[in-house]
């Protein structure tokens, strides 16, 4: 069953050094800690010929458009990109980093943009360890077998491979990351647990349409 909390705030007027992009021209995309390139890392929300994906990741072995640290988009001006899509990326960064990317998120939206971040939820997987399955394989990845102590810590054998950038840094609960996102200024918000110890969460712009806090689930 999944658990919804939507949450509404007023956020800050927001600066825009970057003009926006004609309403008939393709939508862009920014795919946050992108990883290597696959068709099916991006959320169906944004597969089609409407969205074009940009890839960042401070990773430059997976070949991403853009190599930066998440806390850190520079590169983009103010009102750049249409939506961001953020898989499993937010808990690789140090905790007081967190609230600094999601104002980055919202600095380089349009007014009209929206995030959907994922990632682990902590209170499911604490509650596993409670329950004495921490080293239990709880799914599986594409990268192999997860635990509830690759969920907490990041996934042990990439680490241990010599892959830095998998380890986890901080984590989320459904407060936590309501929480976040409406001090980061999102107008409007919906979290979701999910079914496989994960949390989902879509943040809007101020002139987005509530619409879209459910249209990526449908």
């Amino acid at each position: 069953m999944l658990e919804v909390s939507i949450s509404f705030a007023t956020p800050p007027a927001d600066e825009t050094r970057f003009p926006a992009a004609p309403q008939s021209e393709q939508k862009t995309v920014l795919h946050v800690g992108c990883g290597r390139a696959s068709p099916h890392k991006l959320h169906s929300f944004f597969r089609g010929g409407q969205w074009r994906e940009v890839r960042v990741d401070i990773d430059r072995q997976v070949l991403p458009d853009i190599v930066a640290d998440i806390s850190d988009l520079s590169a983009f001006r103010d009102g750049c990109v249409d939506a961001i899509w953020s898989s499993h990326s937010l808990e690789h960064i140090h905790d007081h980093q967190v609230p600094v990317a999601l104002r980055e998120f919202r600095r380089i939206l349009k007014d009209d943009g929206l995030i959907l971040v994922t990632m682990p939820d902590l209170e499911s997987v604490a509650q596993l360890i409670v329950d004495g399955k921490a080293e239990d394989v709880a799914y599986q990845s594409p990268a192999g077998p997860i635990t509830a102590l690759d969920m907490v810590f990041g996934h042990r054998r990439s680490i241990e491979n010599g892959n830095p950038f998998m380890a986890h840094k901080t984590g989320f609960t459904q407060h936590r990351l309501r929480r976040l996102l409406t001090e980061a200024g999102f107008a409007r918000s919906m979290i979701l647990r999910g079914r496989s110890l994960d949390l989902w969460a879509v943040g809007l712009m101020p002139g987005a349409s509530r619409l879209l806090l459910t249209a990526p689930f449908r």
